[in-house]
């Protein structure tokens, strides 16, 4: 076992990692709930937010870096949702292989049904907390989150 020690920061990373990684299956849990009664889980529901916010349609393995998951497990939910005409691809100028993947009409409508149950929800949940701390807290992941993207650690 190494002699080496934790510094204060490292330390103190290191409960918020072990708290991000309780929080994360809280939330899971707490999506899965919210959306289960519109067919979608929490994995689901991610995968339409990301086709709904891109810029652009984008390719399946953009979506999963962009979120940081495997390739393998966005495939296997788009294509779930491909059968159930909630997405769609398209044609990809750029790879012959890698199709755009687009909402469809009905698509957008269950992703809108789901916002409209998270914002009463996320409103109760940050009821209390100030959005200063939320800012810092978001700053201090998305430094997290870019240091382990560039690989710099």
């Amino acid at each position: 076992m190494s002699d080496e020690k934790r510094t204060k920061e490292g330390e103190a990373a290191t409960a918020l990692v072990m708290d991000v990684f309780r929080l994360n299956g809280r939330l899971q849990l707490a999506g899965d709930r919210l959306v289960s009664d519109l067919g979608l889980t929490s994995a689901r529901w991610q995968i339409l937010g990301a086709i709904a916010y891109a810029d652009r349609p984008e390719s399946v393995a953009w979506h999963a870096r962009a979120m940081g998951v495997h390739r393998q497990g966005v495939q296997r939910i788009v294509n779930d949702l491909l059968k159930e005409g909630i997405v769609e691809t398209r044609p990809n100028p750029h790879h012959r292989r890698a199709h755009l993947v687009v909402l469809t009409p009905k698509g957008k409508t269950l992703y809108e049904a789901a916002i409209a149950k998270q914002i009463p929800w996320i409103n109760e949940l940050s009821d209390g907390l100030r959005a200063e701390d939320i800012e810092t807290a978001q700053r201090v992941i998305a430094c997290l989150k870019t240091r382990l993207e560039d690989g710099s650690t």
